[in-house]
Formats: structure tokens, sequence, C-alpha cells
């Protein structure tokens, strides 16, 4: 299973939803960062895994379970997602 998340650095949203994706690895889940504001190969991989899904970013998206989030959330949701649910 892959947990990838897509962001930007400048990104407001995605620099709130940082410290979650630190705890979230803390708890043992590893997530895949692209940054995708600042790096082509990355936006195409977005533009990949979107598929219209969200066209932004931060953008979540666990491989296995195809679930995803667009955008902001809390951590409950995000480990959730992790968790395939």
């Amino acid at each position: 299973m892959a947990l990838l998340e897509f962001y930007g650095t400048e990104c407001p949203h995605c620099i709130r939803m940082a410290p979650l994706v630190d705890q979230l690895r803390a708890a043992g889940f590893t997530v895949e960062q692209f940054e995708t504001w600042h790096d082509a190969s990355h936006a195409a991989k977005l533009a990949e895994y979107d598929r219209g899904l969200c066209g932004g970013v931060p953008f979540f998206i666990n491989t296995e379970s195809g679930k995803h989030i667009c955008g902001g959330t809390d951590y409950e949701t995000l480990k959730a997602w992790a968790e395939g649910k």
C-alpha cells in the first residue's frame, strides 16, 4: 500500500497539514510526499493520480483503498484514510 501526499511548498493548507502528516508518521504510517509547485515531474504524477478528483493540493491518495482527501482535514480523518477506511 502506498500513502501519497501531493503538496505545494507555499500552500497554506499544505503547511497546516504538515504537523498532522508528521503525527501520522509517528503512529507508524509511511507517507510518500511529492512537492508539485516547483517540480514538473511531481505535478505530472499528481495529474496521473488525481484524474479530476481534486484539482489542487493538498491531495492525499491511498493507492490500496483508492480513498482520497482533497484539501485540509483533521487528524482522525487523515488516520482513517491511511487505514483505508
